[in-house]
């Protein structure tokens, strides 16, 4: 059964000695690698890091778990970003919320442990979709430059946002979010 209408034809013939040598066609490519190395780069330039390259309102960064009013946790540690994410990530592990941990915490279970491996990521936006509680987003900033893989994986140290730095999600968040957070 054929799916589509569309059909290449294929021929065999034979390659003719210069085709065999490949030298044509890397003298080209050599070419036009001079020509662009004459004339410059087209188009808007930008100097990086001193110019930022303009980015869409959807761009998907650095991770933050949020915090609700009081300055407690909003992660409940139920596992379905872990489970959502097809590169595998976001790594956790639940405890039980103690009496004395009752104004850093919302709810009786929470994430002891948050990992999240910024070399696996793939800013795909599958967690933030997935999380019940809108705790995790992904904001509009940078992954920091870092020198060994280690430091690749950031923990709740990194990624759950203090309370006097806020960071506003407000673009990234549905209308349906926005309710169900206030």
């Amino acid at each position: 059964m054929k799916l589509t209408n569309r059909s290449k034809v294929v021929s065999n013939k034979e390659m003719t000695f210069m085709e065999k040598l490949y030298l044509p066609e890397i003298f080209k490519g050599m070419a036009i690698t001079l020509r662009h190395a004459i004339e410059g780069p087209k188009g808007k330039v930008f100097a990086y890091p001193e110019v930022v390259k303009p980015r869409a309102k959807v761009w998907r960064g650095l991770h933050v778990l949020k915090i609700d009013e009081e300055g407690r946790e909003r992660c409940t540690a139920c596992g379905l970003c872990a489970v959502a994410c097809p590169a595998e990530a976001i790594t956790m592990t639940a405890a039980e919320r103690t009496k004395d941990e009752k104004e850093l915490y919302r709810e009786e279970k929470y994430a002891s442990v948050y990992e999240i491996n910024m070399l696996r990521c793939i800013f795909c936006g599958l967690c933030e979709e997935a999380c019940p509680k809108s705790a995790i987003y992904l904001t509009d900033r940078l992954v920091d430059v870092e020198t060994n893989r280690g430091s690749f994986i950031y923990g709740k140290d990194k990624l759950v946002e203090k309370i006097n730095a806020r960071i506003d999600i407000s673009d990234r968040q549905s209308e349906l979010q926005k309710k169900s957070v206030k």
